[in-house]
């Protein structure tokens, strides 16, 4: 056999090779953002069961507004499990601080803005009460945050003296049902939301392009060029999608933005920062932390401050949303919250999870109950299928540990 006969099938050793490379790369990529793919699955389900309804303009403005005090307790609950925590109290301490809200802005009469500081500072009291007993007396945070669930919501009844509190002023009422819209005139797609979803896009691309050239520049394995193009481009118009929306209805919700400030501040804390390197570690082996030099007490500590003002403003943008204060505020809060961090990848043992992860898990559930509130199914059917893809969420982050501890 000549040389020529046998140069092709060398030369096509490397290319295999590459290409199996490549595959293998597209393929762990898809799992590090099954929770992403697994929100557009249901996204696309529903739009097809609901004949689009679901992807209306106005639906999707709906969507972030109605579920914006979930998303946001579930930034703080995602970090409260990430460190081996949890936190029972949430729906009870928004009720209570929604309650006092009421109080300060209907009937004290205080201006709007010193009604919402007021409020998070109370929640943030809420937060060292019971960060005390859990960081410095040693009590575990199930128990603490289960009786914190009883005495908050007995105090949001005496505050209400078992009636609602309404209605608010125009300016309190925006932070759970205002827009920035119309600013540069009236237009049929309002331009400041088509802006702020360029310059979004813009930023993304800039800030991955940035990473992939950091990447290559230390000689560190990057995704497939094509790869990195088509990801590139479908969360471009998924964003792009979006934006038009919003564009379409009413512009961009003030709750999307409080979202975004948190999304941006608490991803930056939890990746960049010392507190959120040590909130991993604790989460991972806190005896481990504690030999390496952690204070854990203070971390803990300063955790549940965070959520406890987390769960204030959750409970203003709920109240905030309904333009009142009520004793029913806040039921299952606590529930749909720890669900989105779980959905969203958090694990049950702690030492996992990302901010990012917990507000998809959160428009996961959103969308769920959209869709079968669209299609006209019970609340109990609801209640069966949101529980089920809890147990689902679970049971798939215990068989990949499973899988890689090789048992």
């Amino acid at each position: 056999m000549s040389d020529l006969d046998t140069k092709p099938a060398a030369d096509t050793k490397p290319a295999v090779a590459r290409a199996a490379s490549r595959l293998t790369h597209v393929i762990a990529d898809l799992g590090k953002n099954g929770i992403f793919i697994a929100l557009i699955l249901v996204v696309l389900l529903f739009a097809f069961l609901t004949d689009g309804i679901l992807l209306r303009p106005q639906n999707i403005s709906n969507l972030i507004v109605q579920n914006g005090y979930i998303l946001v307790l579930a930034v703080g609950m995602v970090m409260v499990i990430i460190a081996g925590h949890i936190d029972l109290s949430v729906g009870s301490v928004a009720a209570f601080v929604g309650a006092c809200s009421g109080v300060f802005a209907v009937h004290w009469g205080l201006p709007w803005w010193l009604s919402i500081i007021l409020s998070l500072g109370i929640g943030a009291l809420v937060g060292v009460w019971q960060g005390f007993w859990i960081a410095y007396v040693g009590i575990p945070a199930f128990i603490v945050t289960l009786a914190g669930m009883l005495i908050f919501r007995g105090l949001a009844l005496v505050v209400l003296g078992n009636s609602n509190i309404g209605s608010f002023p125009s300016e309190y009422r925006a932070l759970g049902n205002g827009f920035l819209t119309d600013l540069f005139g009236e237009y049929e797609l309002d331009p400041l939301t088509l802006g702020i979803a360029a310059l979004a896009i813009l930023a993304l691309i800039t800030q991955q392009v940035r990473t992939r050239i950091g990447r290559q520049k230390y000689s560190q394995e990057v995704e497939p060029l094509a790869w990195f193009i088509v990801k590139l481009a479908l969360i471009t118009l998924a964003i792009g999608f979006f934006a038009y929306a919003l564009a379409a209805y009413k512009g961009v919700p003030v709750t999307l933005i409080v979202l975004a400030v948190l999304v941006m501040v608490y991803g930056t804390v939890m990746t960049r920062t010392v507190f959120g390197r040590h909130i991993y570690a604790i989460g991972g082996n806190r005896h481990a932390a504690e030999l390496s030099g952690i204070k854990t007490r203070k971390v803990d500590f300063y955790l549940f401050v965070n959520m406890g003002t987390l769960a204030a403003l959750a409970g203003l943008i709920f109240t905030a949303r309904l333009n009142l204060a009520g004793p029913k505020a806040g039921d299952g809060f606590e529930l749909e919250a720890i669900s989105a961090a779980f959905i969203g990848g958090a694990a049950v043992t702690g030492g996992v999870g990302t901010i990012g992860g917990a507000i998809i898990g959160g428009l996961i559930i959103g969308v769920l109950n959209n869709g079968m509130s669209i299609l006209g199914i019970g609340i109990e059917w609801q209640q069966a299928v949101k529980g089920l893809v809890l147990l689902l969420a679970v049971a798939f982050d215990v068989y990949n540990k499973r899988r890689a501890g090789g048992h």
